[in-house]
């Protein structure tokens, strides 16, 4: 997620939408006072080395606190926790909530989507990229607590649109270049290509899913499919 007061935009972050590859293109252009969350390890790898997480943390009263028996116990504080401030993947409400009515009107907001398909079989490789012992998509798929994306939920309030510009994986580039011109930057910023799968067995995620999958995944993602018109 980031807050850029510099040029008056903030970018909520959705899952396997190339938010790691946007957010390295912004961090180039962010100023001392804007707000980037923190990521994993592996993902801060890709930033600007002078635009690392910074500003996140937040005196709110509508900030969480971190439960007692973690604190007590000494337990590290995970970078995608509430507790923290701002976070990684934060739903739009949480950041209007923060922010106030008048930055949240004012700022140009967006964010990205995806296929649900085409996204949950992304998901899938990264869930899998790091074990031993990999699961198939059918047992993956059965899991849901594990396995749901909810991309949805992060840019709508109570069900509703609470962005100015939801763009597309599938036109990405277009898109972006899009939201890049809207914030006043013109060429100045370009997407790398970032966190990409290494999946040396990757194919067409039609392939993946048979009748009953494919119904899943329709019953899933119902929301975004329809406001999204995408298809299988």
């Amino acid at each position: 997620m980031i807050l850029s007061h510099k040029y008056k935009f903030i970018y909520i972050k959705t899952y396997k939408t190339a938010s790691t590859s946007i957010e390295t293109a912004l961090s180039q252009i962010l100023g001392d006072q804007d707000v980037i969350t923190p990521a994993s390890e592996e993902l801060q790898q890709h930033r600007n080395k002078a635009r690392q997480a910074q500003n996140y943390r937040l005196d709110h009263p509508a900030v969480p606190k971190r439960p007692f028996f973690k604190r007590l116990l000494g337990r590290p504080e995970r970078y995608y926790h509430p507790s923290v401030g701002y976070y990684e993947h934060m739903p739009a409400w949480r950041i209007k909530t923060y922010v106030g009515d008048k930055i949240w009107q004012e700022y140009y907001k967006f964010s990205f989507e995806r296929n649900p398909w085409d996204r949950q079989v992304s998901f899938f490789h990264y869930k899998n990229k790091n074990r031993t012992r990999p699961f198939s998509f059918d047992a993956f798929l059965k899991r849901p607590k594990n396995s749901y994306v909810e991309n949805f939920d992060l840019y709508t309030i109570e069900g509703e649109m609470a962005l100015d510009f939801v763009g597309k994986y599938e036109s990405l580039e277009q898109d972006f270049n899009s939201v890049i011109r809207t914030i006043g930057l013109g060429n100045d910023v370009s997407l790398p290509v970032t966190n990409v799968s290494r999946n040396a067995d990757a194919k067409p995620y039609r392939e993946f899913y048979n009748e009953k999958s494919r119904r899943l995944i329709a019953e899933w993602y119902r929301r975004e499919i329809e406001f999204f018109d995408y298809e299988f």
